[in-house]
């Protein structure tokens, strides 16, 4: 029963179904379970939380992110699919600890002041806490300060700064700035989407960026200061780090299996 379970919710990822009342890719699932009622099914039947998240969730998207690497699926897919996620973590999160399950580190995400873009730093959420993060997404057009004061109140290992635009680009070399006088820059390391536009900003704001186009969503990899490797939305929708130099991140374990 376990195993069935585990299926229906891996193929509602894939269909992108958050209720029953989802229609889905496939014509006929309106009306049958969507991933919250299979969660909650799951749950009351006593499934590991880390099988729902390893084996339903994540394995779902893995498949999602297959799908739109061969242009099957579209972004539009994909966040329909990256929601259904995102509100299964949310139902999941009171019982992570009940399963003995330790968050790997905090991050702190925001897109950054003028820019109302957020699609790409949702689905980096979404996929975070799916792989075990505590993230505390600001939202969008945020100002300096306010990303200044989560970072010294939330005290992260990472903050993750998004933004298109170019003319916002330029507020993450302020923000950075800003944290240097405020004491904090030492204690974060700093994440940032890339883009060419975004490696023109390296020397001028301290983050650092490389772009990669292999990884199976067709979003490129993210760097991290004083990180040796750090990518993210890799061919298995894991975050993978391999970081050396101080400040140190938390230790990543693997969530257990149940």
């Amino acid at each position: 029963m376990t195993q069935d379970i585990i299926s229906l919710i891996r193929e509602n990822v894939v269909q992108g179904r958050v209720t029953q009342d989802d229609e889905g890719l496939d014509e006929g699932k309106v009306g049958q379970p969507g991933v919250t009622e299979l969660v909650t099914e799951a749950l009351t039947a006593g499934v590991h939380v880390p099988d729902i998240i390893n084996n339903g969730l994540t394995e779902g998207m893995k498949i999602v992110g297959q799908k739109f690497e061969t242009k099957e699926y579209f972004i539009p897919d994909m966040l329909a699919s990256a929601e259904a996620v995102g509100i299964a973590m949310e139902m999941l999160e009171p019982h992570l600890a009940e399963s003995g399950i330790t968050t790997k580190g905090k991050i702190v995400v925001a897109t950054v002041k003028g820019d109302l873009h957020d699609i790409g730093k949702n689905i980096v959420s979404i996929l975070l806490r799916g792989a075990g993060y505590m993230v505390k997404d600001l939202g969008n057009d945020i100002d300096t300060q306010t990303i200044v004061d989560a970072v010294e109140n939330e005290q992260p290992q990472f903050l993750g700064l998004s933004a298109l635009l170019t003319s916002t680009m330029a507020h993450m070399g302020d923000i950075i700035q800003a944290l240097t006088d405020h004491g904090l820059r030492d204690k974060v390391k700093i994440i940032t989407g890339d883009t060419t536009e975004h490696k023109a900003l390296v020397g001028r704001t301290g983050v650092v960026t490389k772009q990669r186009r292999n990884c199976s969503c067709d979003f490129t990899y993210i760097k991290v200061e004083g990180a040796e490797e750090f990518s993210m939305l890799s061919d298995r929708f894991e975050l993978i780090s391999k970081a050396t130099s101080p400040p140190a991140t938390l230790p990543l374990p693997d969530i257990p299996e149940g």
